[in-house]
């Protein structure tokens, strides 16, 4: 078989969706863990339309938040920290000890760390003239409730 790399930057939500099961099919076989599921909490408002989420998933006793986001008309309501609150309580619920994030410089990083987050890793010049944190959650241990 030759194999030739070509371009293809405009993936379709059905292949990336087709790419990441291949990917979880394979990380699930390795560690043996088929735990895996979606984690989001929204916030609506009077009308219906989200203007707040967390969404992220939780696998193998890990959590990732994924995308946080409050609508700038929103903020300063006390929203993100509820959002944080309620993603950290439904992963520990499903048995998961820490949570990770990602967030620019110009973000929200020391919302995260107010919220328990910890400076782990920070990468200079992403973007150029900026930063990235990771940061990390550590949970306690808790029993789900039937």
């Amino acid at each position: 078989m030759t194999t030739l790399a070509q371009p293809k930057h405009d993936l379709s939500a059905i292949e990336i969706d087709a790419i990441e099961d291949r990917i979880y099919a394979y990380n699930r076989d390795a560690v043996g863990r088929d735990d895996a599921q979606g984690l989001g909490f929204v916030i609506r408002d009077e009308v219906g339309r989200i203007v707040g989420v967390a969404t992220g998933y939780s696998w193998a006793g890990t959590s990732e938040l994924k995308q946080m986001w409050i609508d700038e008309a929103y903020r300063g309501r006390g929203y993100a920290r509820e959002l944080l609150n309620a993603f950290a309580a439904e992963a520990a619920i499903r048995g998961v000890r820490r949570i990770w994030v990602q967030s620019h410089d110009f973000q929200a990083p020391g919302m995260y760390e107010k919220a328990g987050f910890v400076r782990v890793a920070e990468f200079a010049d992403w973007p150029e003239g900026h930063s990235n944190v990771i940061l990390c959650r550590t949970l306690e241990a808790t029993t789900a409730t039937p």
